[in-house]
């Protein structure tokens, strides 16, 4: 039965590669205006998740619901424009543009870049890239380009410009790799304030940064879901701690 208040729900998802089961019978599902943390170590199936969610790659089995339509027979140009929102580990912008620009062409997927460059942008957009500007931190450099921002800065410019296409579902993925501490803290900022007005999934596999975001986390282990709860209770969980260390914990002596 559909949960008029999930924005996503995955059932019995199995994603088959030759022979090889990416994802097994995994299902999930989250709330709308929901922040979940995805974790796992390397294999656990988590950008798989993510190509499943846009449409890049078609389940072999199970489906997956957005706002209760089942995503299968749609490209992911089509689930794009449903609302799905996706940002990748490495930086997609313009690099010759300035950051206001690349805000102005991501509020209007419609327009070029050579008429985003000479024609003169609408009094609302302008407020629109201006408020994206101040929201990512970007508002003294807004009008150099991008190539001379930091590599935090840029991966702040690009979920700026994930948010200004209006999805309702952000995907971002290992946002904080490669980040100083303050640039790690200020994306943290950032996805926090956003989290207010989207529902947002983040793979990530910086701990300390999971903890400043997370309100919910899910583990995936060999392509299913292991568990999920509160940052505390994952990392407390032994069957999570044997998967990230390669070895079961050991149970406490009994007293003699």
């Amino acid at each position: 039965m559909i949960n008029p208040d999930r924005i996503l729900e995955i059932e019995n998802l199995t994603i088959n590669f030759d022979g090889f089961k990416a994802l097994r019978n995994l299902n999930f599902h989250m709330e709308t205006g929901e922040l979940r943390v995805i974790i796992g170590p390397n294999g656990a199936g988590k950008t798989t998740f993510l190509d499943v969610i846009t449409g890049k790659v078609k389940p072999t089995e199970g489906q997956v619901r957005f706002k209760g339509r089942n995503l299968r027979a749609l490209s992911e140009h089509q689930i794009a424009r449903l609302g799905i929102g996706r940002k990748f580990q490495t930086p997609r912008i313009y690099l010759k543009l300035t950051p206001r620009q690349n805000l102005e062409l991501s509020c209007n997927r419609d327009k070029g870049i050579l008429p985003t460059l000479i024609q003169k942008t609408p009094v609302a957009e302008r407020r629109t890239v201006g408020g994206l500007l101040e929201t990512i931190g970007l508002v003294p450099k807004a009008d150099i380009a991008a190539a001379l921002l930091s590599h935090g800065e840029k991966q702040r410019l690009e979920i700026g410009m994930l948010v200004a296409q209006s999805p309702d579902l952000l995907l971002v993925d290992e946002p904080v790799a490669g980040l100083t501490d303050e640039e790690t803290y200020l994306t943290g900022e950032l996805l926090t304030s956003l989290a207010e007005s989207h529902s947002i999934i983040v793979i990530e596999h910086d701990m300390e940064f999971v903890r400043q975001i997370a309100r919910q986390v899910t583990v995936l282990h060999e392509g299913s879901v292991l568990c999920e709860g509160t940052i505390d209770e994952v990392q407390s969980n032994p069957r999570v701690i044997e998967v990230y260390l390669g070895q079961p914990q050991e149970e406490p002596h009994a007293a003699a």
